[in-house]
């Protein structure tokens, strides 16, 4: 029942910036991960970051080195929303971003599991 939806991607020259927006409905965990992967024509699946919320109310945040730095990623307080601001994009971020969520925020890392995803958003970056 939880639905991920995710929103922001589009075109843009090296260097641009982009923020992704994503919303989980009908999620209503506490503590949990959410978090950002995304796949290249040809590659694998990989982690781009992810925050895991806890009970006792401390967060903890994670970057895949490639993107350490130029990404930022973000959730808001009031409700299951994240945010991944992009900035310095290079054309190796070109991918479809997905969004993904999930109850359990100890599982929360550059790799992880969720069980929820939405459907993605293209990133296009160009030379």
């Amino acid at each position: 029942q939880v639905q991920v939806a995710e929103s922001g991607g589009g075109s843009v020259q090296a260097g641009g910036s982009l923020r992704l927006s994503c919303a989980a409905s009908q999620f209503t965990a506490r503590a949990n991960c959410m978090g950002w992967f995304r796949q290249a024509p040809g590659k694998e699946r990989e982690g781009v970051a992810s925050i895991g919320t806890f009970y006792e109310g401390n967060s903890a945040t994670y970057y895949a080195n490639s993107v350490q730095g130029r990404f930022t990623i973000s959730r808001e307080s009031t409700n299951n929303t994240i945010y991944l601001q992009m900035n310095n994009l290079k054309p190796e971020d070109t991918a479809m971003y997905y969004c993904a969520a999930d109850s359990n925020p100890w599982i929360c890392g550059v790799t992880w599991g969720p069980n929820s995803w939405g459907r993605g958003t293209q990133v296009t970056v160009s030379a």
